[in-house]
């Protein structure tokens, strides 16, 4: 609401409701599922569950998630030898945690990048582009929204 047409939503009527289904698209807890089904698909992270054998090699980092959680509340990024790179607290710390081999995301300028997308319909509708100066983005990170049409 802090941005330019933030006064404007405040005018308008719509109320948007976020759909039970989503909270299975959004729970990190499929990760690991789909690399004990898919292991070394080249569009997934190695990832496994608290308690479980890591999945990567020793030395390698990796990131903990909570499985429920937004915007990189309580997210820590570890190097090879177990010490914290980079941590955001959030509301999760009480959540069940996985684990994913580190990827960091690609880096324009001083910014790191991570885009978002709605479907709605099981059609792309729009894009979102989130950069913090940071290895995690959060929920003060910049973001843009995109709409696509047709």
């Amino acid at each position: 609401m802090r941005d330019d047409n933030g006064p404007l939503l405040r005018k308008r009527r719509e109320q948007w409701v976020e759909p039970l289904w989503k909270s299975i698209l959004s729970n990190k807890g499929l990760m690991p599922l789909l690399w004990c089904f898919f292991p070394g698909h080249p569009n997934l992270l190695a990832s496994w569950f608290d308690g479980e054998k890591p999945q990567i090699a020793a030395g390698e980092s990796y990131v903990r998630k909570p499985i429920y959680s937004r915007e990189g509340g309580n997210v820590t990024i570890f190097d090879g030898q177990n010490n914290v790179v980079d941590h955001a607290d959030g509301d999760y710390a009480d959540e069940p945690m996985i684990y994913q081999a580190f990827q960091p995301l690609p880096r324009f300028g001083d910014s790191y990048t991570l885009i978002g997308s709605w479907i709605v319909d099981d059609e792309a509708c729009g894009m979102g582009i989130r950069e913090d100066n940071t290895l995690i983005t959060k929920d003060t990170s910049r973001f843009v929204p995109h709409y696509i049409a047709g």
